[in-house]
């Protein structure tokens, strides 16, 4: 963890927010006050999953639809 002051965040923000890619960094204020700063996780959904081409045709694939239904 490393800790900025918030002239250093003025001058620096780009490099503090590379920072705050692998850890947590912290700002401290004038005043004494701190905060933490972490870089937040996109969020995904859990059935966000690549596709898979199996270069079919859209007849075929139907075909295949209309074969499972007969049975």
């Amino acid at each position: 963890m490393t800790t900025y002051t918030d002239d250093q965040v003025r001058e620096q923000l780009d490099a503090i927010l590379n920072a705050a890619r692998t850890q947590e960094v912290r700002i401290k204020a004038r005043d004494g006050r701190e905060y933490a700063v972490r870089m937040i996780s996109p969020q995904t959904s859990p059935f966000d999953i690549p596709g898979v081409d199996l270069k079919l045709s859209a007849a075929e694939i139907v075909g295949f639809v209309r074969e499972g239904r007969e049975e």
